[in-house]
């Protein structure tokens, strides 16, 4: 006679929820699915004992869980990367002779395109409903493990030759591979378990390619209509074209270059494409004669001081003497500077800047009067008892940097037909590869946390900890204002991270196991795995990347 067994019971301890109990062989999946909670189709992931896990994680007795859900990051980009996944095995599906490739973000979506061509009204609908179809049959995603040789073989069968390029550098034997209804694919990070949780996403025909749109952290219920960007899109496909002409669309075509030994005709290459757009810029401000006041703004990290010490350059070229001014020295005293929500000092709150005598000086240069610049002490929290004098000469331009540059609230004072503004952002135009973009945000982050590490002393756990403040002071300060832009510049360099490796590894790798940042910085340093490092030495002294990594002839 047969006995019920009682399944065995373990205990788990989940962020915000106390200790939960579940029976022995559960996965995370199968625990929120029984967990009294709201919104729990929103949870993608969880991190488990400070490492990011999938839904199929098995729980085991004492596990510390903090639930990843789409209102944070993290549990965005899962969300994300299995509508991908969905997108191409649709069109693996409706297209089997075409490949499309993953590009990048723009505005509140991501631009996909077709390799071999345009894509019509027609297509794209088809997509879409082939997708919602994979969704009904709500089909399991697995994650395989397998050998990287037989990955490499998997990808051959699929002639998806980028992917078998990029597993030749991994040192790791082991990899993990996608599959949905006999396709596979390799993704830089984790995805939800089944198709039916992928149920909100839409498709827009945007030529020549297609925009995936899905929710964002901020609203994850709900897909907000699309905005055009159109100054953003003509920057993405100027990049796609410096991509093409460099011949490095993806890592494994930069990692062959630099195996080649053509690396060094690529930086040469691409900085030269810096300095002619740069040049083009102040052309362009040169064949504005009324145009007085250039405002140069852009994100954390994009390299706007170097850019402007290069635009200046140009002008002089051009035969202008412009004077360069900085806003760091129009901060209010310390006591008066703005809070935020948390009570925190809002250094980047327009009100943080005297704008009366921001602009009660504009108006002075711009007339030929001298003025008394301050200089702002950011020991002292306030502006030293003497100034610098300054005067411009007639007609000579006014170059001015910093976030709000693109607020016409900045410079109130100032006629319209007296600014020329300029975006600058690192609009990565690499991508992993074929599938897998790389995200700007990600470039910018890099970069950032090389430049704290050698000139502010901060750690790359400072860093990581303060970069959801800069990018919500990013959101709320500078993208609202950058199709203002007369010009928009992209500061990225195609070659740039495979720099920017051997000087972010030992930071990212002194972050330990038990620190909030591990998680990012592991999958940091899982993302550099892709490279092969190259050497600062044949990069010119004038550079973007000089900025960040040390030995350029401007001075921050």
């Amino acid at each position: 006679m047969n006995k019920y067994v009682t399944p065995a019971l373990i205990d788990v301890v989940v962020e915000g929820c106390g200790i939960i109990q579940v029976e022995a062989g559960s996965t995370l999946e199968q625990m929120v699915d029984r967990m009294d909670m709201q919104d729990k189709n929103l949870v993608m992931a969880g991190i488990v004992n400070n490492n990011l896990v999938d839904l199929n994680y098995y729980l085991n007795e004492s596990d510390q869980v903090k639930l990843i859900t789409m209102k944070s990051d993290i549990g965005l980009r899962v969300y994300r990367r299995s509508a991908v996944f969905l997108l191409i095995v649709a069109a693996r599906m409706e297209f089997p002779a075409r490949k499309i490739t993953i590009k990048h973000s723009l505005s509140n979506g991501l631009l996909c395109e077709f390799v071999d061509g345009d894509t019509n009204e027609s297509e794209v609908k088809k997509l879409e409903a082939r997708m919602r179809r994979l969704v009904e049959m709500d089909l399991p995603i697995r994650r395989n493990t397998v050998m990287r040789e037989q990955a490499m073989e998997i990808f051959d069968r699929q002639q998806q030759f980028d992917k078998v390029n990029l597993l030749e550098v991994r040192e790791k034997p082991i990899v993990h591979v996608y599959e949905l209804e006999g396709w596979y694919e390799y993704f830089y990070g984790y995805m939800v378990p089944r198709t039916g949780m992928i149920n909100n996403f839409k498709l827009i025909n945007y030529p020549p390619g297609i925009i995936l749109q899905t929710p964002e952290s901020n609203n994850p219920k709900v897909i907000e209509p699309y905005v055009e960007q159109k100054q953003l899109a003509r920057v993405f496909r100027e990049a796609r074209d410096w991509s093409e002409m460099l011949q490095t669309p993806h890592v494994a075509a930069l990692n062959d270059n630099i195996a080649n030994g053509n690396i060094e005709e690529i930086i040469r290459v691409n900085e030269a494409l810096h300095e002619k757009k740069i040049a083009y810029i102040a052309d362009q401000i040169c064949q504005q004669p009324e145009a007085r006041l250039v405002l140069i703004a852009g994100p954390s990290s994009s390299g706007k001081t170097t850019f402007a010490q290069r635009l200046l350059i140009q002008l002089r070229v051009n035969g202008r003497r412009p004077v360069l001014i900085s806003m760091d020295n129009y901060f209010v005293d310390r006591a008066l500077t703005p809070l935020d929500e948390k009570g925190d000092y809002d250094f980047e709150s327009l009100r943080a800047l005297k704008l009366d005598l921001f602009n009660s000086h504009l108006i002075s240069l711009i007339q030929g009067d001298e003025v008394e610049i301050p200089v702002f002490n950011f020991k002292t929290g306030s502006c030293n008892s003497q100034g610098v004098p300054i005067k411009v000469n007639p007609g000579q331009p006014i170059i001015v940097e910093g976030i709000h540059a693109l607020n016409d609230e900045l410079t109130w004072l100032i006629p319209n037909e007296l600014k020329f503004k300029v975006y600058i952002s690192a609009l990565t135009q690499l991508n992993i590869d074929y599938s897998n973009r790389i995200p700007t945000t990600d470039s910018r982050l890099i970069r950032r946390i090389v430049r704290d590490a050698r000139t502010r002393g901060y750690s790359a756990a400072d860093t990581i900890n303060r970069w959801p403040s800069v990018r919500a002071g990013e959101q709320k300060y500078i993208f609202p204002y950058q199709e203002n832009a007369d010009v928009m510049f992209n500061s990225s360099l195609v070659y740039e991270l495979a720099v920017l490796k051997p000087y972010a590894e030992p930071l990212l790798q002194a972050i330990t196991p038990e620190a909030d940042e591990y998680v990012e910085a592991k999958r940091l340093l899982k993302f550099f795995s892709y490279f092969k490092s190259i050497s600062a030495e044949p990069i010119p002294p004038n550079s973007i990347i000089r900025e960040f990594i040390g030995g350029s002839w401007f001075k921050a």
